[in-house]
């Protein structure tokens, strides 16, 4: 993704305790899309040595969430009403990457969509999730 981070988007992730906590950064976010990577660090594994599925969901949670914000009005925040997960393949690799999009924007409800691919050491990278949500604006805090 070649855009850069707005400044709205940076300063509303760096409020984000659970990102910091998976180590977690905004590649990229531009008008309707978001791009968020975080290692997959061993205290992210299922009892399979796979990454959890809550990770990864947490994940294409937020790079959907941020997506949705991009085409908010500046004053609102943005909270999941729902979000559905397809696990298609274990998350196992280096990283997580996921891209968020939105699919449809509107005044109360927007529906996005995100991929998660996870990225293996050479750099190969492998479909692992695909989500579907709505996302609501809210007031800010």
């Amino acid at each position: 993704m070649p855009y850069p981070v707005l400044p709205r988007i940076a300063a509303s992730f760096a409020q984000q305790a659970m990102m910091r906590t998976i180590g977690a950064q905004i590649v990229a976010a531009e008008s309707g899309c978001c791009e968020i990577s975080a290692p997959l660090l061993p205290q992210m594994g299922q009892q399979h040595g796979a990454g959890h599925a809550g990770v990864t969901f947490a994940l294409g949670d937020t790079a959907a969430g941020y997506a949705a914000l991009t085409v908010m009005e500046p004053e609102r925040e943005v909270m999941t009403a729902e979000m559905k997960i397809n696990l298609v393949a274990p998350a196992v690799g280096v990283r997580l990457i996921a891209r968020g999009r939105v699919v449809k924007a509107g005044r109360r409800l927007d529906v996005v969509t995100a991929e998660v691919e996870a990225e293996a050491a050479d750099g190969c990278r492998r479909l692992v999730a695909v989500l579907q949500g709505t996302m609501v604006p809210v007031d800010q805090a």
